[in-house]
């Protein structure tokens, strides 16, 4: 776990590349044993990115598109170009390519914290879960607690409660940590109302691939407290998933939404 752990932290930091016009940064994957780099890596790469670019501002908004898959035997280069940076507000445009093939394509909103009135409309967030519900993901260096069985094959309500917290970690990558989560559970989280499979399918039963992933920062986020994922899938139709969420802090405040589209396609 801590070296899968380490392995993400050191994806994370992104090296600047010398002799380019705009900025460009470069990451190395995570070391999985498939040739396929994760998108949740790619996510918190591009919020990494992003925040390098407009270091005085966060990122309130990552909307990301992945045209094809990478491979993970590539370092990934992050194309970074400021469309806009004012006092308060600022927008960048960021490719990720390996050699000439774009294998994600982002806009990032930014904003400088600000103080403002405060309101939220949600169900409270209920009692963390104890230790007997620890759930381990492959993908997931980190602790999880969860009460739904996601390998479950019977059918159940596209609803499903992730509590993960990080180790501790500096306050400015617990988005990009966060971010790189959301991107785990959405498609098993829909596909737990399909009778006879689920996310441990994909490739056997089914085919799936993320095609756009978008999130949004309400509030400051820290990874190495309890977060409570809550998601739900609404519709499965054309070959395409659709799935969101928000992310809770175990006292309830809303701190970040998601949502994402993703290509299924069930073999014959």
């Amino acid at each position: 776990m801590s070296d899968m752990w380490n392995d993400l932290l050191a994806c994370l930091e992104l090296k600047p590349v010398v002799g380019i016009d705009n900025i460009a940064l470069e990451g190395g994957n995570q070391a999985l044993p498939y040739h396929r780099v994760f998108g949740g890596q790619v996510l918190g790469q591009l919020m990494v990115a992003a925040h390098l670019a407009c270091p005085d501002k966060t990122v309130k908004s990552l909307h990301t598109a992945f045209p094809r898959e990478g491979r993970s035997d590539t370092p990934i280069r992050y194309h970074v170009n400021i469309l806009q940076a004012g006092r308060s507000f600022a927008t960048v445009s960021l490719l990720a390519c390996q050699g000439e093939q774009v294998i994600a394509t982002a806009v990032a909103s930014l904003h400088a914290p600000e103080d403002g009135s405060q309101r939220q409309s949600l169900p409270e967030v209920g009692p963390l879960p104890g230790p007997e519900h620890r759930v381990e993901m492959p993908l997931l260096p980190w602790e999880a607690r969860a009460t739904d069985d996601l390998d479950s094959t019977e059918v159940s309500a596209p609803d499903y409660t992730l509590w993960m917290r990080t180790p501790p970690i500096e306050p400015e990558l617990g988005a990009a940590l966060t971010a790189y989560a959301t991107d785990l559970t959405l498609i098993g989280t829909a596909l737990r109302a399909e009778e006879g499979i689920s996310h441990t399918g994909n490739g056997t039963d089914f085919l799936s691939a993320v095609t756009t992933h978008t999130l949004w920062f309400h509030r400051p986020v820290r990874s190495d407290g309890w977060q409570v994922l809550r998601q739900h899938s609404p519709i499965l139709a054309g070959g395409r998933i659709f799935g969101r969420g928000d992310i809770l802090t175990e006292d309830g405040q809303l701190v970040a939404s998601y949502a994402q589209e993703a290509m299924f396609r069930l073999r014959s």
